[in-house]
């Protein structure tokens, strides 16, 4: 693709970056093949190709409308479109460069600017936002059906062994899942506890940024992740930690790419780059250690009845991380029957703040995956990621749960919590 960017940007590491990344597109159009948004509205724009074309009128001095917003806005940055593109397009980065001049150049007004601003100062707040929660749970009943839905029990988290073992590693407690799930990383401890890592949490740290950064207040959410590296600094630089584990699988697109969102901070961006590399999804960690883990799996599951799990897979995890088939794995060792889920690779509609600013398309989205899930006669679901686990729990009657605590379930007496 012939480029010709305009001053304002042409020579910033955004224009450079960006300039390399529309070169690559062929103007193909394999991409529509796996965007969700272009599968429910067929038009161009509403796709990965068309997007790519306002994103590059904009960077050439086009100015930008509200309907350039508009499109832009109804994108997931699911990124299922970079799987499918025989150029490598990092469609993802340029979507974010694009947004960010867009925002500038069409600032919001209205309820649009209030509940973006709202989301960008509570949702990162863990303690603000547990708060909320809890009243949300105790008034429940008196809530708009729209607001009541969105707000689920807590299961409990139980017993977090307590660190024991010469491995150790660092977990991202998060911002909204220490309030809603906290079993996830307390399940997350006591399976590795059982792989001999201990797994512990670091005062300080919380969101990992990509909340703020989504929302276009792209210092936020460079701002987060340089508190959560000096949060974890200490252990890191002194060696007590070899890795850093990230349950949700949104929240580990985001640290993993640190490297590249302070890769100009003079002061931050070694150690962020360090701090990349040491981001790991849950699934690498069990997997890699797994051999005796899966010994004593085995034995369980030939002990107990095979229940039938549909697995969703989180588009974070299979293009974010580009970690597919790994679960899966995990889940059928373990003992359980994994069901066919049609059109498995198209996004559920959570998208970190997507179900709330766009709730047609979300819900559209979300009834869509719900039907694939539970067409084979699943008795249970599965995710890997806090957000696509309440969006979707809404919803359905069946269980939801992070694929971990499933785990967590045979190795640890169905959940009776040792250690």
């Amino acid at each position: 693709m012939q480029t010709n960017l305009a001053g304002f940007i042409k020579d910033t590491p955004e224009g450079r970056e960006a300039e390399a990344i529309l070169r690559k597109c062929v103007h193909c159009g394999f991409c529509t093949a796996t965007c969700p948004t272009y599968q429910l509205l067929g038009d161009e724009l509403d796709g990965p190709r068309g997007r790519i074309y306002l994103i590059k009128q904009v960077l050439e001095g086009q100015r930008a409308t509200v309907k350039t917003r508009l499109h832009l806005d109804r994108c997931l940055t699911c990124r299922a479109c970079e799987t499918t593109c025989p150029s490598g397009v990092e469609y993802g980065r340029l979507a974010d460069i694009g947004r960010h001049v867009v925002e500038q150049q069409v600032p919001r007004t209205g309820s649009d600017r209030v509940l973006r601003g709202a989301l960008r100062e509570f949702v990162p707040r863990t303690g603000l936002f547990g708060t909320a929660l809890g009243l949300g749970r105790v008034f429940k009943p008196l809530l708009p059906r729209a607001l009541s839905g969105k707000v689920s029990s807590a299961p409990a988290a139980g017993v977090w062994p307590a660190p024991r073992h010469a491995r150790r590693m660092l977990v991202l407690a998060g911002c909204v899942q220490p309030s809603m799930r906290p079993s996830i990383n307390a399940a997350t401890a006591r399976v590795l506890d059982a792989l001999g890592i201990s797994l512990v949490e670091a005062a300080g740290a919380g969101c990992c940024g990509a909340v703020r950064f989504h929302l276009q207040d792209h210092d936020g959410g460079r701002a987060d992740a340089r508190r959560n590296i000096d949060a974890w600094w200490p252990d890191i630089s002194a060696g007590r930690v070899e890795a850093i584990v990230v349950t949700a699988s949104g929240c580990g697109v985001q640290v993993k790419d640190y490297a590249h969102l302070l890769k100009d901070d003079p002061a931050y961006a070694a150690k962020a780059a360090r701090v990349a590399g040491l981001a790991r999804d849950p699934a690498e960690i069990v997997a890699a250690g797994a051999v005796h883990l899966k010994a004593a799996l085995a034995a369980r599951a030939a002990q107990a009845p095979r229940q039938r799990i549909a697995f969703q897979a989180p588009c974070s995890l299979q293009y974010g991380q580009r970690i597919r088939g790994v679960v899966e794995g995990l889940l059928e060792a373990a003992g359980y029957d994994l069901v066919p889920v049609a059109d498995a690779h198209l996004c559920c509609g959570s998208a970190g703040t997507y179900s709330i600013l766009q709730p047609e398309l979300s819900g559209r989205l979300r009834d869509n995956k719900l039907a694939a899930l539970t067409a084979r006669g699943a008795e249970r679901i599965a995710s890997a990621n806090i957000g696509c686990i309440e969006h979707l729990s809404g919803s359905v009657v069946l269980p939801i749960q992070h694929w971990i605590e499933l785990i967590d379930e045979k190795i640890t007496d169905d959940g009776q919590k040792s250690g």
